[in-house]
C-alpha cells in the first residue's frame, strides 16, 4: 500500500508560478511511476503529467507540455509539479497517483494509488 499527500496548491494570478508536492509513505517509492492529474468541476479527471520511477523520462499533456514541469526526489519519496505561466483555464483539483509500470502513463485506470488532491486556482 502507498499512501499520497498533496500540497502546495493555493490561489495565484494568471502568469504567475505555482508548485505543488506529494509526499508518498508506505512501499518502495523509486519503484513507481508517478502521476499528476487534475479535475475540473464538471469535468473529467484528465492527465498533465508523468515521471518514470528513475525520474529519467517524462510525460506531458499538450495543454501543459512546456509550462507545467514534473520531478521527482527519490531519496525524499516525493513528487513535485512546478506550474508556471498559470491560466483561469489551470484552476482544477490536482491529484498525484502512483502506478507500477510506464505503460500508458496517460491513462487514468493504470493508477494504483491516489492522494486526496490540492485546489489550484487561477485567477483572471
Amino acid at each position: 500500500q502507498v499512501q499520497l499527500v498533496e500540497s502546495g496548491g493555493g490561489l495565484v494570478q494568471a502568469g504567475g508560478s505555482l508548485r505543488v508536492s506529494c509526499a508518498a509513505s508506505g512501499r518502495t517509492f523509486s519503484n513507481y511511476v508517478m502521476g499528476w492529474f487534475r479535475q475540473a468541476p464538471g469535468k473529467e479527471r484528465e492527465f498533465v503529467a508523468a515521471i518514470s520511477s528513475s525520474g529519467s523520462s517524462e510525460y506531458y499533456a499538450g495543454s501543459v507540455k512546456g509550462r507545467f514541469t514534473i520531478s521527482r526526489d527519490n531519496a525524499k519519496n516525493t513528487v513535485y509539479l512546478q506550474m508556471n505561466s498559470l491560466k483561469p483555464e489551470d484552476t482544477a483539483n490536482y491529484y498525484c497517483a502512483g502506478a507500477y509500470s510506464a505503460y500508458d502513463v496517460r491513462d487514468r485506470g493504470r493508477y494504483a494509488y491516489w492522494g486526496q488532491g490540492t485546489q489550484v486556482t487561477v485567477s483572471s
